[in-house]
C-alpha cells in the first residue's frame, strides 16, 4: 500500500527542518509516544536506529525507527518496523515562501497477518493516522518561536 500525505506549516523552511530533526520534542507533538531510545549509528543519519515506544488507549507497541536517507530538506527517509509491519517514510520540505512550508511525507506499508487484513478492511486509516502525526506536528512548529 502506497500514498502521499502533505501538509502547509506557516513557519520558515530553517525552523520546520530544526524542529523535525530534533528527537527531544517528538513527545511534544507525537501522540501515544511514550519514550525514545537511541540504539545505534550517529542519531540522524543513515543507518541509526531508534526504539520508539508508544501507548495508545491500552494497546502498547514499540516500533524501530531506521534512517535510510538525509539530505534535508529534500528528503530524510526512514523504516519503521512493528508487528506485522515494515513502513517506509520519505519525508519531504519545500519551501513555499520565506514563512511558508510544505511537508510531504510518501508512505508505502509492507503488511503482514492481522495487519495485512486491517489494511484491507481501513485502507483510509493509515493515511488518516499519518494525516494526524503530520497536524499535529504543524500546530506544534507553528506554536513554536
Amino acid at each position: 500500500m502506497k500514498y502521499t500525505v502533505e501538509i502547509e506549516i506557516d513557519k520558515p523552511i530553517d525552523r520546520v527542518i530544526e524542529l523535525f530533526d530534533n528527537t527531544d520534542t517528538m513527545k511534544q507533538w507525537m501522540e501515544g509516544l511514550q519514550s525514545v531510545e537511541h540504539l545505534s549509528g550517529t542519531p540522524g543519519q543513515p543507518g541509526a536506529k531508534l526504539k520508539l515506544k508508544f501507548k495508545m488507549g491500552s494497546r502498547e507497541f514499540e516500533m524501530i525507527e531506521t534512517v535510510t536517507v538525509r539530505n534535508l530538506p529534500d528528503e530524510f527517509t526512514g523504516t519503521y518496523e512493528a508487528n506485522g509491519v515494515l513502513n517506509t517514510v520519505k519525508n519531504s520540505f519545500i519551501k513555499l515562501s520565506d514563512t511558508k512550508t510544505k511537508y510531504v511525507t510518501e508512505n508505502e506499508f509492507q503488511l503482514k497477518g492481522f495487519m495485512k487484513v486491517m489494511a484491507f478492511l481501513m485502507p483510509g486509516a493509515f493515511k488518516k493516522q499519518s494525516l494526524k502525526f503530520m497536524s499535529a506536528f504543524k500546530k506544534f512548529v507553528e506554536s513554536q518561536n
